[in-house]
């Protein structure tokens, strides 16, 4: 969920990832416990997420479990709303050391292939019956999930199909459209959006026209990919291409676009100060993949309910986001946290994480189930989330991440970050960028 969740590669996540490179070289893994039987007492599963707002939904799902499975209780913990700079290098640690990690982990779509490149850490559900599930999933979705080795070691959550969120008060303040059919006509186009903002701004309302760079880049470039060789930073030979990539530069583009006619707020996404202008009305747009309905509402509060609302994105689709869930080998109880993880990956997790949290199901069952194709979400005032959303994925296409697709990914959004911030010139801003990119890459 992805989600949900980013930002700021640390001196610790270099840390993790190099004593795990040196430990791919011919340390050992930590070896799965040995009794995998039904255990005589009750056992606890604990399930660690991340995410902002309502994260992975997993509240109810759990809540359901715990009441039928008296001997299997699952204890849900969401860690933190940042995956890239807090959560992602914690977990690395905790493989690394052979303890720390729960028993099943939540891993966002950018960490995937460092995962996958690490089998060593991961328990290999196959052993557990959950290579069964194939059926169940998009190809992309289901391949990501295997591992260096061959073998399942994880299973989707959502998928981060794509719209466009606004304020409706704020729209209204403009003199713009509320109706989200007639915002839709707004910005058939990235262009057209772009003169929309400018008419936002020259109405004075007192709120920019979206938030800051990170969402609406990383929303075009989930756009861009597929037209591109399906990739982003890096080939599918695990090359970066960063600099030759015309989706990369075209997302860079835009960004800039937007930032030298004045119409950002210069927010960092998923910080205090992003969480605090969402609920205070301080922009009136942001890219809005499944899972960042649940952010919103959660950082918005009640206060704000009927506020905001959703229409179709400008440009088309794009997919941003989407996690899994792993069980790592140190879990002394493989056999039940891999049964968790059937649950929560099956068809009513998937249901019940639409519902609480707006993140759309990767689940094909779920995906065609009645419940999921006709849910309205409340909050933006009865949108059908379940219609909108089934159409924004089914045309599409996988997009390879690289290894190192997380590190690149957060050391050039700092660089929009600062271009847009003013402490990197607009002159520059692509040098710097590239320049980012490649030192991340190694």
């Amino acid at each position: 969920m992805t989600n949900h969740k980013r930002f700021a590669v640390t001196g610790v996540l270099v840390t993790a990832l190099a004593a795990m490179t040196a430990a791919c070289g011919g340390g050992e893994a930590p070896a799965p416990s040995a009794d995998a039987s039904t255990p005589a007492e009750p056992v606890t599963i604990n399930v660690h997420t991340f995410g902002g707002g309502e994260n992975f939904g997993y509240d109810e799902a759990v809540k359901k479990w715990n009441a039928e499975h008296p001997n299997i209780q699952v204890k849900y913990s969401n860690l933190t709303d940042r995956f890239e700079d807090v959560y992602l290098p914690q977990l690395l640690q905790r493989l690394q050391a052979g303890s720390g990690a729960g028993d099943i982990v939540g891993i966002d779509e950018g960490a995937m292939g460092l995962m996958a490149a690490r089998p060593q850490f991961f328990t290999d559900l196959g052993e557990y019956g959950l290579q069964d599930r194939k059926a169940d999933f998009p190809a992309a979705k289901w391949e990501t999930g295997v591992n260096a080795e061959g073998k399942l070691f994880a299973l989707g959550t959502d998928i981060g199909g794509m719209t466009m969120c606004y304020r409706k008060d704020l729209f209204e303040k403009a003199g713009l459209p509320t109706d989200r059919e007639e915002v839709a006509k707004l910005w058939p186009t990235w262009d057209a959006y772009l003169e929309a903002g400018k008419k936002f701004s020259a109405a004075d309302t007192g709120a920019k026209w979206m938030d800051g760079p990170n969402t609406i880049y990383n929303v075009i470039l989930s756009q861009e990919a597929p037209k591109n060789g399906n990739v982003s930073y890096f080939d599918k030979e695990n090359n970066l291409v960063l600099e030759t990539n015309p989706a990369v530069k075209t997302s860079f583009d835009w960004v800039q676009k937007f930032s030298q006619q004045g119409l950002t707020a210069k927010l960092q996404a998923f910080t205090p100060p992003w969480n605090k202008a969402i609920k205070g009305g301080d922009f009136a747009t942001m890219g809005c993949p499944s899972w960042m309905l649940g952010v919103i509402s959660g950082a918005a509060g009640e206060e704000n309910k009927g506020n905001w609302d959703v229409a179709a994105v400008p440009g088309g689709t794009g997919n941003w986001g989407g996690s899994w869930l792993a069980v790592p080998k140190q879990t002394k109880h493989p056999k039940e946290a891999a049964e968790v993880l059937n649950y929560l990956t099956g068809k009513d997790g998937h249901i019940a994480a639409f519902k609480e949290a707006g993140a759309f199901p990767s689940s094909i069952p779920a995906q065609q189930d009645p419940e999921v194709a006709g849910l309205k979400n409340e909050y933006f005032n009865d949108v059908p989330t379940g219609e909108i959303f089934s159409a924004s994925v089914k045309d599409l296409q996988p997009v390879f991440l690289g290894e190192k697709h997380a590190q690149v990914k957060t050391s050039v959004e700092k660089v929009l970050e600062g271009m847009d911030q003013g402490a990197v010139g607009y002159d520059e801003a692509w040098t710097k960028f590239v320049e980012a990119g490649v030192k991340a890459a190694g």
